[in-house]
Formats: C-alpha cells, structure tokens, sequence
C-alpha cells in the first residue's frame, strides 16, 4: 500500500458555519458505501473529516472495484463543505493504523468523531457463506471475513481510543449489519454472524468505559443497503433502482447510503446524544425517526421492521407500507 495521501482543503472562509465545524472526524472504511456517505455528511455538517479505505487511484483492494476511491470520497467530503483528507489505510495493518494515529494526533491533537464502517468482505458471501453451512465455508474465507468484520474494528478502536478521549464529547460509531434486536436471529452462517455480532458488543462495552469521560459508543446498522456494489450487483442505477425489484422483491425497501449518514451526521450534532443512544444498538430508521431525517425520496424505511413482520412473520404488507 502506497504511504500518498490526498489532503483537499476547505472552501474558503467564507463557508457557512456548521453544526460540527472546528470537529475532526475519521471514518474508517470510507471508500463506498454507507462509509462514503457518512463522510460526505459529517463534511456536511462542517467536519475535518479524516477518510481511509484500502482502494486509491493507484491501487485496489481485494474488494475488486476501481470505480471508487478513497481520493474521491476526500473531494466528495470537502465539495459538501468540510475538509477531506484521504489516507490509505489497512486496517488489519497495525502499523498503518498507528501511522493513522500519529498523524491525526500530529495535525489535530484529538479526534471527536470515529466512525467505524471497516468491511469489504461482500465478494466472500455468494460463493463461500449464502446457503452453506458453516463448516461448507472453507475455513480461509471464514476466517478472513473475521478478521475483516471484526479484527479490523478492534485493531482501530483500541488505537484511535486515546485520541478519541482527548475529545470534549466523544463519540463512537460502530457501523454492521443489523441491530442487537434483528441480529437474535441467526445470520445464516457462523462466521458472518460473528462478524455482524461482534461490532455491536464493541459498542455496548467501549459505551461503558466511555461513559467517565462524557463519551458515547452506538451501534449502528443501515438496512437493505442500495450502495454501490449492490446496484452493481442488481445490474442497476440509483436512477432506475427500483428495476431491480423483480429479482428481488425485498428490494422494494432498500434505502439509500445517505439515509444513514444523513441520521448519523445529526446523532453527533446531538449535545444530548450519550443520554439516548450510548452502548445501545439502533437502525438508521429510528435515528431518522428520532431527528427527523428522511431519505433522499423523502421516505423514511424501516427494513428491519418490514423484515420482522413480512419475510420471516408472515404479515401481508407491501414494502411501501414501511417506507
């Protein structure tokens, strides 16, 4: 991995004051996706956000997709009106990580906001964990989509924790797929079910060693994600998404990367937000209950309450009927 970063400053002085102006950010995992969007958000709302992914304009991940890069997410961040600076990161890379670190600490001397979005592992599902069982999986690809999903996400908090406490409001984001409540059911295979288990008891216990210095750790999960890869994969657009229903209907409730970010962005303009939302577990539609976000159609989806009561509670209802 190259050591290049890109910094892209900010607009100008005259940039209109935001809610988290003068706040520095990281999002970890940022080169698509709900990470990308996160960013772009919390530059939005007047971050210095911090950007890292393992894709660049020189090199991809195992990922496979040279369409999006870290570089991009950095311009997309500073366009919206904060301060983008793109740092090629290997998150399973101790040393890249403390490199991270050194030069966060080096710049800005705290860090406020770290949103842990780590993955990449999707390319590892269709063939080796959907429709298998666990010991089906061959115990390489088990094991990397732990360490992708879980070992990444410790690697970076136990890291960034001591700048992150530096912070008069700390917050901590961990970003996985489905909530404490959704997740009692099985994830269909060992080794996907670890990984989206894993980041939401990170939250709930680095939401108690937290708590003394005024700090919060939340869990976070978007729902049916219509993200890059995914309309990529549905052979589809943002534009025309809604194509790809008749492959699969429980597409009909799919939502936006912005919708999260836009809820997560207004989660850390909270002053009040440790009292609600520290060590729990919650879905990017009841953060947009909660603040009043909607999605970029003006709805607001639930797909885990549709996922609840339709596909696995047998209620008949349409997808619209949760949007």
């Amino acid at each position: 991995m190259s050591n290049e970063d890109i910094t892209i400053q900010n607009a100008g002085p005259d940039h209109p004051r935001r809610p988290l102006a003068g706040r520095i950010a990281l999002v970890a995992g940022a080169t698509r996706g709900a990470g990308r969007a996160q960013a772009v958000e919390l530059g939005r709302a007047g971050a210095t956000v911090y950007v890292t992914g393992r894709t660049t304009r020189t090199r991809a991940s195992e990922v496979g997709r040279t369409s999006e890069t870290i570089e991009e997410t950095a311009e997309l961040v500073t366009a919206a009106g904060g301060t983008g600076i793109a740092v090629p990161t290997d998150h399973l890379d101790e040393d890249q990580v403390r490199a991270l670190v050194e030069r966060i600490d080096r710049e800005q001397g705290r860090l406020d906001i770290l949103v842990n979005d780590l993955w990449g592992g999707e390319h590892l599902l269709a063939g080796s964990v959907f429709g298998k069982k666990s010991w089906e999986t061959p115990l390489a690809d088990g094991l990397r989509i732990l360490e992708l999903g879980a070992r990444s996400h410790v690697i970076t908090a136990a890291l960034l924790l001591p700048l992150l406490i530096r912070s008069d409001a700390p917050l901590h984001v961990e970003v996985t797929d489905g909530t404490a409540r959704s997740n009692r059911r099985y994830r269909e295979n060992m080794y996907y079910d670890l990984a989206k288990n894993a980041p939401i008891r990170l939250a709930f216990g680095l939401g108690q060693e937290l708590a003394e210095y005024g700090g919060t750790a939340v869990a976070v999960s978007p729902g049916f994600l219509r993200s890059e890869q995914m309309l990529a994969h549905f052979g589809v657009s943002e534009e025309n998404w809604r194509d790809a229903i008749a492959q699969e209907p429980a597409f009909a409730i799919a939502e936006s990367p912005q919708y999260l970010a836009r809820a997560v962005a207004a989660l850390a303009a909270d002053p009040g937000r440790a009292a609600r939302w520290n060590g729990k577990s919650t879905s990017s539609a009841e953060l947009a209950k909660t603040y009043g976000v909607r999605d970029v159609d003006g709805s607001r989806p639930d797909a885990w309450a549709y996922f609840e009561d339709v596909v696995h509670g047998g209620r008949e209802a349409a997808a619209e009927d949760y949007r």
